[in-house]
């Protein structure tokens, strides 16, 4: 009896110390979760109200009387900012000879560093498709990233990777609300993977309407003669203050190289959006709970539609704020497959939302991208030959319409 009594004692100490251990271990767990939810609360705060006319800290350039007042301006911005720019270098899944999924390059990018705790603004089509991420640091440190929010009706994405205690360079947004044609830019990126380039210009045009490769128009992009080659997509287009009023995203060029048209997304969009990458991991906009089917010449020929292009309400969800402001959907009697998809005929066939002409599906996200959920909005419609003009109240978009 004596030799079990000292063995239920030591027993029960040790269970004592172990349920210690890991109330502890859960508590510390929970006070980290907790921290990280209150960093990223304190990050998309700032980003909110952070006034974009803060004033830079630049460093001095030694022996100034060598250089211009612009050259000293220039260096100064680099110097200052240079390593706050990283290369972000991607992985793809691909498949070989024998369809085996292989990881293959996907292609490289620049990125801004927004916040010391190592969050990157990029573009989402440098990280798309991605399923890994590479960061290299200016010292030719790299880490591994993840895209934690992608937002391609912006071609906007925030990569986070975890900086290990460095004190990182960070470059501060500006706004792009005041721009003028004619004002000087920098850039800073890595073209053809030539780390940390700068190329300076002027602002050429702004409010520039472009479609990107998948059929989305970027609305209002900054348009630059600054020098911007394959390798620049996500890094800053900066002002005179060393601040970012733009993320380079994409060129126009008939030979594949620097023509001096660039263009850029405004940081002002940034500032609206990335909040909520951050946060959700996308943007939170209103959408029309339908399920949406962009006419096609074979689709307008068989279904002798009397319009030859706009959007297909080929369902309408049950019980939702399109249904209820009188939206029609197709009839369950005339489905019809196509492809893998089975669509359903006799809907009503959208023409325009506020305005905006319907002649692809991408046309639809377009005329959503700045609305928010319960926003209305005038959906002109076709049905049955007749012209009606609908105000539609806007659901919140799921993730499964997304687009990608």
């Amino acid at each position: 009896m004596r030799l079990y009594s000292r063995a239920s004692m030591v027993w029960a100490l040790v269970s004592g110390a172990l349920f210690a251990l890991v109330l502890g271990l859960s508590g510390a767990l929970w006070y980290l979760k907790a921290e990280e939810l209150r960093s990223v609360a304190q990050m998309t705060e700032s980003l909110k109200s952070a006034s974009p006319t803060a004033g830079l800290e630049l460093r001095k350039v030694a022996l100034q009387e060598d250089f211009s007042a612009e050259e000293q301006q220039n260096i100064s911005i680099y110097e200052s900012l240079n390593a706050g720019v990283v290369n972000v270098t991607t992985e793809v899944m691909g498949y070989n000879w024998f369809l085996d999924a292989v990881p293959q390059s996907g292609g490289t990018g620049s990125g801004s560093i927004i916040d010391k705790k190592g969050y990157i603004l990029t573009n989402q089509h440098v990280v798309n498709n991605a399923v890994k991420v590479t960061i290299t640091l200016a010292d030719g440190t790299q880490f591994d990233g993840e895209t934690i929010g992608k937002d391609p009706e912006n071609d906007l994405a925030v990569v986070k990777f975890d900086p290990k205690g460095r004190n990182l360079t960070t470059i501060p947004m500006g706004s792009s609300a005041n721009l003028r044609v004619g004002q000087k830019v920098l850039a800073i990126g890595n073209p053809f993977a030539l780390d940390r380039t700068l190329t300076t210009g002027i602002v050429s045009a702004l409010g520039r309407p472009l479609k990107n490769d998948n059929g989305v128009v970027l609305h209002e992009l900054i348009q630059t003669d600054a020098s911007i080659n394959p390798g620049n997509s996500g890094g800053p287009l900066l002002n005179g203050k060393g601040q970012i009023i733009g993320i380079n995203t994409m060129i126009y060029s008939p030979t594949g190289g620097s023509v001096g048209i660039g263009f850029a997304v405004p940081v002002d969009t940034a500032r609206r959006v990335v909040p909520e990458l951050i946060q959700f991991g996308m943007v939170k906009r209103g959408w029309i709970d339908i399920s949406p089917v962009q006419l096609f010449p074979q689709l307008v020929r068989y279904a002798r539609l009397p319009v030859e292009k706009g959007i297909l309400v080929s369902k309408v969800t049950a019980g939702g704020p399109a249904e209820k402001a009188g939206l029609k959907g197709g009839n369950s009697g005339q489905a019809v497959r196509y492809g893998n998809s089975i669509l359903y005929l006799g809907g009503d066939i959208i023409t325009a939302i506020n305005g905006t002409e319907m002649t692809a599906l991408a046309d639809l996200y377009s005329a959503l991208e700045s609305t928010r959920p319960g926003d209305k909005v005038k959906v002109s419609v076709v049905r049955s030959g007749r012209k009606l003009e609908i105000t539609v109240t806007l659901a919140e978009r799921t993730a499964q319409d997304q687009l990608e």
